[in-house]
């Protein structure tokens, strides 16, 4: 039973673009699926974390608005703070999803029970996880993935009445 759910913000909360205006004001458009399906998550009693190697105010924002309570950003070694997290969540790794793209990924991915990329993840870790998305990040991969874990999990009821 997937008890945490694990992010990784650009490349999968995000379709990873980083733009910056003239004013060096950073935006990252995120998906309000994805943003449901974690709110859900988190409302039906499970753990959402956030593990990013970059520091932004907008994710932030963004854990907030959603209720993220477990944040980690400019994280250089994603595996050490899982490992940190699961044992202060008491957990074990069979009870940990996580969802990456890139290769500072590669071992978070690979300490979590159940791990995802989306489509367009890179070579490396699609040969890593169990499951890619048939989503681009940022385009609904982590309502995919959260979707595939509710069903898996025989949630799908508990996850419809925290809306119905």
């Amino acid at each position: 039973m997937i008890k945490l759910i694990v992010l990784d913000v650009d490349g999968c909360l995000t379709d990873g673009d980083i733009i910056y205006s003239s004013d060096g004001t950073e935006t990252k458009k995120f998906n309000v699926k994805d943003g449901l399906a974690i709110s859900s998550w988190i409302k039906m009693g499970y753990y959402v974390a956030i593990i990013t190697g970059r520091n932004s105010e907008i994710v932030q924002r963004r854990a907030k608005e959603l209720g993220i309570v477990h944040l980690f950003q400019h994280i250089k070694d994603k595996e050490k703070t899982l490992s940190e997290l699961i044992d202060l969540l008491e957990l074990k790794n069979y009870e940990v999803a996580a969802i990456g793209d890139d290769l500072n990924d590669y071992k978070m991915l690979k300490k979590a029970g159940r791990s995802f990329t989306p489509k367009n993840g890179v070579k490396e870790i699609k040969e890593l996880v169990d499951t890619v998305l048939t989503c681009n990040g940022g385009d609904g991969a982590v309502r995919e993935m959260i979707d595939i874990l509710i069903d898996e999990n025989d949630l799908r009821d508990q996850f419809l009445s925290v809306w119905i």
